[in-house]
């Protein structure tokens, strides 16, 4: 089974993204389970055949120890650590051949507490990979492209499995496009455009930060998506195949 794992900031896409994926792998032929993992959604955009929220609820969690919305959320996602038997027999039971992991919206949750990469290694699968959504409306300038591109070297830092970077919205983004997937390609292009268009104190900064950034977060470029058409689902494929086919995903749990 091949994992495949949706981080990106909340509003991003990434349930929308499931769905394509869905859509997309099952046209193919292939086998495929959507898993939700965010405890506060209530309604989704594609068929869930692992929910989450079957066994806890941001709601649930709410009334029994009286906490508010965001310490609810916080307490199910590290509740979800206790399911984990139950979420793996789920899974084995319908045994796909893809499994298409929606996270929450709230990205510190499953990347940065101790239960989120716990959970990612905990699931059984063949071949992991991850696919980080740049949101397009919010990369349209290029200090905003680093600090995302930043958040995302962090989250595949801890999750540990190898991520392909998708710009989403890009009906939204249209003006900029060109200049954005150049950016996530060429390094020398994003500083440049940092030089022109920031300020002394932002470049600095903003530069520091690209040197310090791996150079695989700038070799591959971003894949060109919209999770409300479709476009682009063939790149994005053939992306994540790369990944796999390089023999660069984590090991099993």
């Amino acid at each position: 089974m091949k994992l495949v794992l949706l981080e990106g900031t909340a509003g991003s896409g990434k349930s929308l993204l499931a769905s394509r994926l869905d859509e997309y792998y099952t046209g193919s032929g292939a086998s495929v389970a959507t898993l939700n993992l965010d405890p506060g959604a209530g309604q989704l955009p594609y068929r869930c055949d692992v929910n989450i929220r079957d066994v806890v609820s941001t709601e649930s969690v709410m009334r029994e120890y009286g906490l508010g919305p965001n310490g609810a959320v916080v307490m199910a996602s590290d509740i979800i650590l206790s399911k984990l038997d139950w979420l793996q027999a789920e899974i084995d039971a319908i045994e796909p051949d893809y499994l298409i992991v929606d996270t929450p919206g709230q990205v510190e949750l499953l990347a940065y507490r101790v239960s989120g990469p716990l959970i990612v290694r905990s699931i059984y699968a063949d071949e992991r990979v991850g696919i980080f959504l740049y949101d397009g409306t919010l990369v349209t300038s290029p200090t905003s492209f680093v600090s995302i591109m930043l958040l995302a070297s962090s989250i595949r830092l801890r999750l540990g499995i190898p991520m392909v970077g998708a710009i989403t919205k890009i009906d939204l983004a249209r003006e900029r496009l060109g200049d954005i997937l150049e950016w996530s390609s060429r390094a020398d292009a994003l500083g440049d455009a940092i030089a022109r268009e920031s300020d002394g104190e932002t470049y600095s900064m903003a530069a520091g930060i690209l040197r310090g950034l791996d150079d695989e977060d700038l070799s591959a470029g971003l894949v060109p998506v919209s999770c409300a058409t479709g476009e682009g689902m063939e790149l994005l494929e053939a992306a994540l195949n790369r990944i796999v086919n390089l023999g660069e995903e984590a090991g099993d749990a």
